[in-house]
């Protein structure tokens, strides 16, 4: 493709340990565009069931209705009608969740048990939320609630009504993160493709490896957002058409539109008003073909069951998830066990704060390390000046954590540390809903946990090696070169096999390299592997963005497929399109 020389730069070998950058992950981030969707949902998903136990005098049960309002923060990404679906499972899994946590807390009071039950709860959770892809704030919340269930005195007949408690809750949360529905139903769909619209129109304005990445991550985020939004109406079909839009221009070298254009609409589509009518794009009909068909098989028994299968193999014995798995519940239970024999009489907050550390490599845990640490020691000295303000009456007390919960929210976009700053004294100030504790208590005991719950976090993380991230990049290379034959193959037969044929394929295609860039960009932040398929990595890239680029113009020759085996890389099509 017409990219810059660096696209064709080889990137150098992979070391097997990195340089441990300090500045960097602590430097500030632009705002989320949404942030303030689950900042606001989940105060509102708080509040009631805080205002309704404040009301009967019972603010001592706070901590397991705040379990169910918790998972208000999940889900804002998605279209309405997965959100209702993910939404219920979150709640279901957080009551799993606690439900074990409550039962082993009234069945035995020895401290070894309950950070090993911890461990391995932190690392079920772990596993379960990176299969399922469920976004932030992923398994730290679900790992928070029932760690902290562990060392929280309860009886085997209180844990029924404790989890009806967090159920109800949990439905006044669905119902909160859902009821926007009724009036903007296509608001998460209008929001993907102005992210990818955004998206394309950086790629037009600065071509290059980063931003032809990025549009087609967000292509692919707004195609699915678009599959999974339900029956398709007026609004939906526009988006559509637009993201074909979107699709050509992050594609192709020379696009029909430019990026002014392409930012008006995205512009537009994010606002209440009506969604742009874009033309139809170079090559097609009015109507996107094919994601009728894609949405119905998706749909269907088979698709589901496919869906299914996907799941389970990304947990079997040889998931690249499985590593990252063992080094939370190595690192939780490393953690937890240290401070037991510091004398911490809770040590959840440790196996909480080395759960919190995992991330998708050791140079990305590493980041979350320094975040973490900086931004639970910032929180205390906050709690320790809010404190005295919170006693003042149970009405503070409540209104402080509600104004912590909105402040973590609207903060942690910005970097994890700055939203760790807020939910330290939020995880605090529950505890005093039970009894005042000592403040001098609280604050050595959290101080103590997050040093060593970091220092034991990233210890394991270090040692118990994931070679796999190497092997997932194989198989995303080969799943990579089969996408885009089967679109050469489209585009050849695209006489037979239809325009809608024709763009499942593309859109295939965009899949796998997505898949492709994150299973690299991951291994390239892992340590002691083997050196990656550097060559092969750009070959394969450039081949498949090539193939798009033919393929989105519907004209011109089809893109001989390289083999990627030997490095070489595919001529570029006639109409000079890539």
């Amino acid at each position: 493709m017409s990219d810059t020389p660096s696209d064709a730069a080889p990137r150098p070998r992979q070391p097997f340990a990195r340089g441990l950058p300090l500045a960097a992950p602590l430097r500030l981030n632009r705002p989320s565009d949404t942030w303030f969707k689950p900042a606001l949902s989940v105060v509102a998903a708080s509040a009631v069931p805080h205002l309704t136990l404040l009301a009967l005098g019972r603010l001592d049960l706070v901590m397991y209705t705040m379990a169910g309002s918790l998972c208000a923060l999940y889900g804002h990404g998605l279209p309405y009608a997965r959100r209702a679906r993910t939404l219920a499972g979150v709640v279901l899994s957080m009551a799993a969740g606690l439900a074990a946590a409550l039962v082993t807390a009234s069945l035995t009071h020895s401290t070894a048990v309950l950070v090993a039950v911890g461990a391995l709860l932190a690392a079920a959770q772990k596993a379960a939320c990176d299969a399922v892809r469920i976004g932030p704030p992923g398994h730290v919340i679900l790992t928070f609630v029932s760690s902290a269930a562990l060392f929280a005195p309860q009886r085997l007949g209180q844990v029924p009504a404790h989890l009806a408690l967090t159920l109800g809750a949990g439905a006044v949360a669905w119902l909160v993160c859902v009821g926007p529905a009724l009036i903007r139903r296509e608001g998460p769909e209008r929001r993907a493709v102005a992210r990818a619209l955004e998206a394309a129109a950086d790629r037009v304005a600065e071509p290059g490896p980063r931003t032809r990445h990025t549009a087609a991550a967000a292509v692919h985020a707004a195609w699915q957002c678009l599959l999974a939004s339900g029956r398709p109406t007026p609004v939906r079909r526009s988006l559509e058409r637009l993201v074909v839009h979107a699709e050509a221009a992050g594609a192709s070298a020379h696009p029909d539109q430019g990026p002014d254009r392409l930012r008006a609409w995205a512009a537009l589509t994010r606002a209440r008003g009506p969604v742009p009518e874009p033309p139809p794009a170079p090559g097609t009909a009015a109507e996107l073909y094919g994601i009728d068909a894609e949405r119905a098989a998706l749909r269907a028994s088979g698709g589901r069951r496919a869906a299914r299968r996907t799941l389970l193999r990304s947990l079997g014995p040889g998931s690249h998830l499985l590593p990252v798995a063992a080094r939370t519940l190595i690192g939780c239970a490393l953690a937890g066990y240290l401070c037991a024999a510091l004398g911490v009489g809770r040590p959840y907050w440790a196996i909480v704060t080395a759960a919190s550390l995992y991330q998708a490599n050791t140079t990305l845990t590493w980041n979350r390390t320094l975040q973490r640490t900086l931004g639970n020691l910032l929180g205390v000295l906050v709690f320790a000046a809010v404190l005295p303000l919170s006693r003042t009456g149970p009405l503070a007390l409540v209104l402080c954590c509600l104004f912590f919960s909105f402040a973590a929210e609207a903060l942690i976009t910005r970097n994890y540390w700055l939203g760790s700053v807020a939910v330290t004294p939020m995880a605090l100030l529950v505890l005093e809903f039970g009894g005042t504790h000592p403040a001098g208590e609280l604050v050595g005991d959290r101080v103590l946990d997050t040093v060593l719950g970091a220092l034991a976090g990233f210890l394991a993380a270090a040692l118990v090696t994931n070679r796999r991230a190497a092997g997932r990049v194989e198989r995303a290379l080969e799943a990579a070169a089969q996408a885009r034959a089967a679109a050469e193959r489209a585009y050849v037969d695209r006489a037979h096999t239809g325009p809608d044929g024709l763009d499942r394929a593309r859109r295939a295609l965009t899949a796998r390299l997505v898949e492709l860039r994150e299973a690299a960009d991951i291994a390239a932040g892992e340590w002691w592997q083997r050196a990656l398929p550097e060559q092969r990595l750009l070959a394969a890239e450039r081949a498949g963005h090539r193939t798009l680029a033919a393929t989105a113009q519907r004209q011109g020759p089809p893109v001989r497929a390289p083999d990627t085996r030997s490095g070489a890389v595919a001529p570029a099509p006639a109409n000079g399109a890539a």
